[in-house]
């Protein structure tokens, strides 16, 4: 008996809405950690000899839990998913744009040698950066608008769209929409770590194993992301204070670049405060790629069926169009031969 052939390879843009999906579902999942994460890594600690403000929305966060009481108690339920909409938004674009070039980038790359081998860990975070550095470029601008929405005070929270014309006004005009976009390259190497450490570990861990199980992938996507996080940790700190808004301590003068911020923290908190927000950083990312790559590799088995069954429909439709033309062309033949 035969054996069921495997169904064709997905292209570009089938794993990119795989992937993005995968990421708008993760991401929905663990939102209120995004808040929180977020909130801590704008804020600065207070000193016991000065009692101005030093955090954009007047509280101070000892803690995660400290975040979600307290966000719960001033702001109700819907203060942990503020600015959710902008965000979904933003990771669907990021996603659908990191798949798509580094599925393209990955193809040709295979498609160039003349013995097919899978990539190196050079070449595999190489792809990663590239794929990165396109997709920050045209997406950015919903990161900034999110972290804003995300850092407003209570009686002062806009839409995305009055959100944005906020940033344009009160920055750079419309450059403010890409403050951040240095660190934000830079950051694309976490990502890269992201994936090549994925690759590497599926190799290591699952030799030759063409679909994995669910906490397989759940498993590999949380051990790869905690890897580039703890690694990247202080350029996301400072990459969130390029694009919330500046500390009151700073009388509305916002930062010009991430060294700055690093500077600022380091000057007012210590360099430990570089890693602040880690945990809910460490345990969103954990719990939002665990959930991407399995909700990714099932949708990718989901689509190549899909796919494939749509191709089985054309086919058949081509096929019926055939015969049907070879019968007309019998009806005529006689007529033309009189």
């Amino acid at each position: 008996m035969a054996g069921t052939a495997a169904p064709p390879p997905l292209p570009p843009w089938g794993n990119a809405l795989a992937g993005a999906t995968g990421a708008v579902l993760a991401n929905a999942v663990v939102y209120p950690l995004d808040i929180v994460k977020t909130r801590l890594q704008v804020q600065v600690k207070r000193k016991e000899t000065d009692h101005k403000p030093l955090t954009t929305n007047g509280a101070h966060y000892a803690s995660s839990l400290d975040a979600i009481k307290k966000i719960f108690e001033d702001e109700g339920i819907m203060g942990l998913y503020s600015g959710i909409s902008g965000s979904l938004l933003g990771v669907t674009s990021t996603n659908f744009a990191y798949f798509y070039w580094y599925s393209t980038v990955r193809s040709l790359y295979l498609s160039s040698q003349t013995v097919p081998r899978s990539p190196g860990t050079a070449m595999e975070l190489s792809m990663g950066a590239v794929a990165g550095a396109i997709a920050q470029v045209f997406t950015i601008p919903v990161s900034v608008i999110t972290t804003r929405q995300q850092t407003q005070p209570k009686g002062d929270r806009k839409g995305l769209l009055d959100t944005g014309r906020e940033v344009v006004h009160s920055d750079d005009g419309w450059t403010g929409l890409w403050r951040g976009l240095k660190a934000s390259l830079v950051l694309v190497v976490n990502p890269a770590i992201t994936y090549g450490a994925y690759q590497r570990l599926r190799e290591l861990l699952f030799p030759g194993k063409a679909n994995l199980r669910p906490w397989e992938s759940f498993l590999l996507g949380a051990m790869s992301k905690a890897l580039a996080t703890m690694a990247t940790q202080p350029l996301i700190v400072a990459k969130v204070g390029l694009q919330s808004r500046p500390p009151p301590a700073r009388q509305g003068r916002p930062f010009r670049n991430f060294i700055e911020v690093m500077r600022y923290i380091v000057e007012n908190e210590g360099s430990l405060a570089l890693f602040k927000g880690l945990a809910p950083q460490v345990t969103k990312g954990i719990l939002v790629q665990g959930l991407l790559m399995m909700t990714k590799e099932r949708m990718e088995i989901l689509f190549m069926v899909l796919f494939a069954y749509l191709r089985r429909v054309r086919d058949s439709k081509l096929q019926q169009m055939a015969n049907a033309a070879a019968v007309r062309a019998k009806e005529v033949m006689p007529l033309v031969a009189k």
